[in-house]
């Protein structure tokens, strides 16, 4: 294929915009090259300004669970746009979207409204600090939560050390609060929490983790969790950011069957536009500001056009939740020709896949966690998304991200990625 238009873009935005990008893993540096710019988006669908028809795998990162330019949301946003973008003031249509929300998932009674995933992050573990009164949580290895301070750590000497800062300006006050444990690995969690008895607020979890590739807990750790949680007076968060309204109309609390404590949303709770949420009981969520004293602001927060195409997703994923088994089946499938392809190339390899969630590995071993997912042959992986890319499929072009599939998917198209796969030289 020829990217010709989308070389001469990402040059002349590196004059202006720090790596040419507005979000790191855009800019190709895991895999090499440079990066495609996208002009339109239609169903399951990216076109490239240099005219390509690419079938797109990430769907935004996930929130295009219907496919790009979905009629319903797009004539919503359209409609409320006419009427204007922003207020600052209430509206009726985020009580709307809160009802149907709370409506659709377990264990929540109330909903907060924010602008990102990383928002609904930062502010969950700030309410669980607040509601608590306790300073350290907990995150896992390879778990990504958003760009905010207490998130970017690294793992320090042992399992029981705490964590130091991975990136520059975020402080060693801030990275002493911070404990990181392996995921799926229980064990470390318990000797975490014994070792900071009584000082933890919060754990915070992608409850199926989409950051290192897809990886599934496993039901001793998922449940272990729970019950930790529960007896040392923990808030368990759900990091839902990518699981939630993805996989079932619960999310991952239903799907795995665990209650968490505090759950967070991404932009499919804003049908793509930026948006986010976090949500907890009433007992919880009742000690934000202006009702308690945790205080959470933001000017966007529940703006109209978000609200409005939230309310459009969610109300075709709540009336027509045979979507979910959809993705599931059409997932499989993709997961079983790829892994036929692979198979008969003698190629190593894993893949892990939950719902409409899956990633490929190049590695012998199960990939259960960071450390697992870090020992696949990179190279390989980057020989594989070129191959695919000059192919017309659109794969995350990071080793360390799931494919996010959306209903618009075909399975002449899955057929098509499968051949495509068929024809690499590996």
């Amino acid at each position: 294929m020829i990217y010709k238009r989308s070389s001469a873009l990402f040059a002349e935005a590196k004059k202006y915009i720090p790596g040419g990008v507005n979000s790191p893993v855009r800019a190709f540096k895991a895999v090499g090259g440079d990066p495609i710019f996208v002009k339109e988006a239609k169903g399951a669908y990216l076109y490239d300004e240099d005219g390509n028809r690419l079938i797109d795998y990430i769907a935004s990162w996930g929130p295009m669970i219907l496919g790009h330019a979905y009629k319903p949301v797009i004539d919503a946003i359209i409609d409320k746009a006419k009427k204007g973008t922003s207020f600052g003031m209430p509206t009726e249509i985020e009580t709307e979207l809160a009802k149907l929300a709370v409506s659709m998932v377990p264990n929540i009674d109330k909903i907060r409204f924010v602008n990102s995933g990383t928002e609904a992050c930062m502010s969950a573990v700030r309410l669980a600090r607040g509601y608590t009164g306790k300073d350290k949580i907990i995150k896992f290895a390879g778990c990504y939560h958003g760009h905010s301070d207490s998130f970017l750590i690294q793992a320090g000497s042992g399992a029981v050390t705490f964590g130091s800062p991975n990136s520059p300006g975020v402080t060693q006050g801030t990275a002493k609060d911070t404990l990181l444990a392996a995921y799926n690995n229980l064990d470390e969690v318990k000797t975490l929490v014994q070792a900071n008895k009584g000082q933890i607020a919060a754990i915070i979890i992608e409850p199926v983790a989409g950051n290192m590739g897809c990886i599934v807990p496993t039901d001793s750790f998922i449940k272990g969790l729970r019950e930790l949680c529960t007896a040392e007076g923990i808030l368990l968060i759900f990091d839902e950011v990518m699981t939630g309204f993805r996989l079932g109309k619960g999310g991952a609390q239903e799907a795995l069957g665990i209650d968490a404590d505090i759950v967070t949303f991404g932009k499919v709770i804003g049908g793509g536009l930026p948006v986010g949420a976090f949500a907890a009981k009433t007992e919880i969520m009742n000690h934000l500001a202006p009702d308690g004293p945790v205080y959470q602001a933001g000017t966007l927060s529940g703006n109209p056009l978000a609200m409005s195409a939230g309310l459009a997703m969610l109300t075709e994923l709540n009336t027509n939740p045979d979507i979910f088994d959809s993705l599931a089946k059409k997932t499989a499938f993709l997961h079983e020709g790829i892994g036929k392809a692979l198979s008969k190339k003698g190629v190593p390899h894993q893949i892990n896949r939950f719902g409409s969630m899956v990633s490929v590995h190049f590695t012998d071993e199960p990939v259960v966690d960071f450390a697992s997912s870090a020992k696949g042959n990179n190279e390989r992986f980057n020989t594989f998304f070129h191959g695919m890319l000059d192919q017309g499929i659109y794969l995350p072009p990071s080793a360390f991200e799931s494919y996010f599939l959306n209903d618009a998917l075909t399975y002449a198209d899955l057929e098509e990625t499968i051949a495509a796969v068929e024809n690499l030289n590996l």
